[in-house]
């Protein structure tokens, strides 16, 4: 994956995380590694081939986790949650359905 996929899956997140309401300080987190991802000069995969990932501004050792396994598998876990969790609610509020 690319620098600036990775950057709009991070971005993504922190959307997702603000429609559920979740801590600011999180979504701040996301925003911020996202923007700092986007403006890299090198690909993510060299910095985590390095073992580099924690120079990334905002990137603690939750985001460098979803960093790796983006950049390894092409797929994050959290990510697929998440928009499987905002989907469910969406029908549950337009259907009524719990």
């Amino acid at each position: 994956m690319t620098n600036s996929e990775i950057a709009a899956i991070f971005t993504e997140i922190a959307e997702m995380l603000k429609l559920k309401n979740d801590n600011i300080f999180k979504i701040r987190a996301y925003q911020k590694v996202a923007r700092a991802i986007g403006e890299l000069k090198e690909p993510l995969e060299k910095l985590a081939s390095e073992n580099r990932l924690n120079e990334i501004p905002g990137a603690g050792e939750a985001i460098t986790k979803k960093i790796t396994e983006l950049v390894a598998t092409g797929k994050l876990a959290y990510y697929e949650k998440l928009k499987t969790e905002l989907k469910e609610r969406t029908l549950t509020l337009n259907t009524g359905v719990k």
